[in-house]
């Protein structure tokens, strides 16, 4: 998310436009975030995988 965010601000708002590919990845990558959950909660659920307290 950080890198499309970035790739965004870059282009302006051609990143925004449907015709060039930054569109998509910056849709793919929100919605793999929101589906996924917070990063946070990725490293507490690989936390509690690793010390074992499923």
């Amino acid at each position: 998310m950080w890198v499309t965010n970035k790739a965004i601000q870059i282009h302006g708002g051609y990143g925004y436009v449907k015709d060039y590919p930054l569109e998509r990845y910056f849709r793919d990558a929100k919605i793999t975030e929101i589906y996924e959950g917070t990063s946070e909660m990725q490293r507490l659920t690989i936390a509690r995988a690793l010390i074992g307290k499923i």
